[in-house]
């Protein structure tokens, strides 16, 4: 007898595989402006220099405050740093473009990631996963209302 594994394992698999971030797809932004890219050559020389902690504090920095993910770059389990940087500049993977598109694009990102948080929100709220806190806070704040002016 044949022992076949579940048609979902593989189903499964093949999910993973396609929301997996190595497969054509960065995780952060490919465009910064030169000062950005001067910028996040500094911290990487500064990672680079650091103990562990340093490092996971200045990874943080990158992808917080420029949406820089080392991953999306380099190769798994090499050291990646300024001369990489430049490399995945030179190969077209990094594009330099100037402040007012990174400006432009920023703001764009920010409003688009604003509207997916909330419908987010709104289908959690419609689910019953999530409670309307503004909501919650509105109706607290008229019984605090209420409260005062019955003891008034």
């Amino acid at each position: 007898m044949e022992h076949k594994k579940p048609d979902l394992f593989f189903a499964f698999c093949s999910v993973f595989t396609n929301l997996h971030p190595r497969n054509n797809d960065i995780m952060g932004r490919n465009k910064f402006s030169q000062q950005e890219i001067k910028e996040i050559g500094a911290l990487l020389r500064k990672k680079n220099a650091g103990n562990r902690l340093q490092q996971k504090m200045v990874r943080h920095d990158l992808r917080v405050n420029y949406e820089f993910n080392i991953s999306d770059f380099n190769e798994p389990g090499k050291a990646f740093g300024e001369e990489e940087l430049q490399a995945a500049i030179k190969r077209g993977a990094i594009e330099i473009l100037d402040d007012a598109t990174i400006a432009a694009m920023k703001e764009k990102r920010a409003r688009d990631k604003a509207r997916d948080e909330a419908r987010r929100q709104e289908e959690a709220i419609a689910e019953g996963e999530q409670t309307d806190w503004q909501e919650a806070m509105r109706q607290w704040e008229e019984w605090e209302k209420n409260e005062k002016g019955a003891k008034e």
